[in-house]
């Protein structure tokens, strides 16, 4: 596939058009109108690449980013890599590691992460976030209450746990008078998302930009001037 054929498959109306979700304070901060953060730089950085100008579509939940994907209203996404995504999106390796973490009221009698998983136990999560799909697949014995914020809906429905990002939920702890439980009950995976059918070169390129933003410092960077403290995730075995 030729240079020019990439473009076509990456940015089909001639513009990249990134879905950048300003409901993950990890990937994107700022405004709709003026969005920041690394999923920022990095969808700026590969239409510097290819050539063509970018288009930032905001949205508040990565539900919205998937659905925007999978519409064709976006050309690339910035999404968790998880299996119920997986069949119908195509991801690069991730760029960022990011942690799930559960959190309780400070009297409550849950220590540990692994006690959450027991009848009666019902877990508050943002509907469609990676942590839903995680723990409504992996979660045997506890219930997923959906709602716009995990640690919104415990405090509403008056639920046993919330959910979260780890790096939220610790900046929501003070107020709403949370503990979390450690360990993290998850790693996130935050990749580049494109189209299921994007074309095996395309997607090649795709992969092989993400590796080199990481070993060129472009993502560390990106979140230093962020503020963010997510991990830089490690070059994949291949690209």
């Amino acid at each position: 596939m030729e240079a020019s054929s990439v473009v076509r498959a990456l940015a089909p109306t001639g513009t990249l058009r990134a879905a950048i979700n300003l409901g993950n304070p990890v990937l994107a901060g700022g405004t709709a109108a003026e969005p920041t953060g690394v999923t920022v730089a990095l969808a700026e950085e590969l239409g510097r690449g290819l050539g063509v100008p970018v288009e930032l579509r905001t949205v508040d939940a990565a539900r919205d980013a998937f659905a925007a994907l999978t519409s064709g209203q976006v050309d690339i996404a910035f999404l968790a890599d998880e299996p119920a995504r997986a069949a119908e999106v195509s991801f690069t390796a991730p760029y960022v590691l990011i942690e799930g973490v559960y959190a309780v009221p400070a009297d409550s009698d849950l220590q540990h992460a692994k006690d959450v998983d027991r009848p009666g136990n019902r877990v508050g999560v943002k509907e469609g976030s990676a942590y839903d799909l995680f723990l409504t697949r992996t979660l045997e014995q506890a219930t997923v209450v959906r709602g716009s914020d995990g640690v919104e809906v415990l405090e509403s429905a008056h639920l046993e746990v919330a959910a979260g990002i780890r790096q939220p939920v610790l900046a929501h702890a003070e107020r709403y008078d949370l503990r979390v439980l450690e360990p993290a009950f998850m790693q996130i995976q935050q990749a580049v998302a494109g189209p299921k059918a994007l074309p095996a070169v395309a997607a090649s390129y795709l992969r092989a930009f993400v590796e080199h933003a990481k070993s060129t410092g472009l993502v560390a960077e990106a979140l230093r001037r962020a503020g963010q403290d997510a991990t830089v995730a490690p070059p994949a075995d291949f690209v």
